[in-house]
């Protein structure tokens, strides 16, 4: 049985990691290589880096420190934020990032996801929906969940899979940022219709609701921010209480 992941989530503006609700009212916690560091050795499986600079400036400043990440961190790490041409993917993973998350231009183009998964394979790619629930229909959204698409949860994570998707990154932005747990519903239909790994995000406030998302909802992996950030859920606690759920994690 594949053991399950926890993976940190690490916002980045011009080479700071920050935190805030929706981008909004941003502090800074920290330099992004030294936090992921700490997160590897303390038993991360995984990394994510979002990229929330909106400037040209900033995003050479994000693949100068994909660079950094790459020559100092030993688990693999995934980036995202503003990845919209395969000209952009292929400069992170060239800088050293294990995968690319793509979101709203996936959504404007979903050709793209073909175009990086035919040239470097479907597991450098994670394809990342934010979803909220609109009249019991999950509609995703781009923009931090400000603006709402015409697409729908299960058939666009179908169609992202079948485009060479690797991984479905979701989001449910009804429940992120309130750390009253997930929708673990959605995410057991989700792994239920996808035969790639699902990733929950968006929710997490204490220890049992990351249990409930990786056994009732059958996500493969769990990633949050805040709880980490903020030392509120170390990951070795946290890892060793799913140990005795009997959840498969890696010590």
């Amino acid at each position: 049985m594949v053991a399950k992941r926890i993976i940190p989530c690490l916002d980045v503006r011009d080479g700071r990691t920050v935190k805030g609700i929706h981008f909004v009212g941003l502090k800074d916690v920290g330099d992004a290589v030294e936090l992921g560091r700490k997160y590897a050795d303390e038993g991360a499986d995984e990394l994510v880096y979002l990229d929330i600079s909106a400037s040209h400036e900033g995003r050479k400043t994000f693949t100068e420190l994909v660079e950094r990440i790459a020559s100092r961190i030993n688990i693999p790490f995934t980036v995202g934020g503003g990845i919209s041409s395969l000209d952009d993917a292929a400069r992170l993973l060239g800088a050293g990032a294990d995968k690319v998350s793509l979101n709203s231009a996936a959504v404007r183009d979903p050709q793209l996801i073909d175009r990086i998964a035919a040239k470097y394979g479907n597991q450098f790619v994670v394809v990342a929906i934010d979803a909220k629930q609109i009249d019991g229909v999950w509609r995703a959204t781009t923009h931090g969940g400000r603006q709402l698409t015409d697409r729908e949860l299960f058939s666009w994570a179908k169609e992202a899979q079948e485009r060479g998707a690797g991984e479905i990154l979701f989001t449910s932005m009804d429940h992120d940022g309130t750390k009253n747990g997930y929708p673990c519903e959605t995410y057991a239909r989700l792994t239920d219709e996808l035969s790639i790994p699902v990733i929950a995000s968006g929710g997490a406030g204490s220890i049992q609701d990351i249990a409930e998302v990786l056994t009732a909802g059958q996500a493969d992996a769990a990633l949050a921010a805040s709880i980490f950030h903020y030392g509120e859920i170390p990951i070795p606690h946290l890892k060793k209480e799913l140990k005795k759920m009997n959840i498969n994690v890696r010590l």
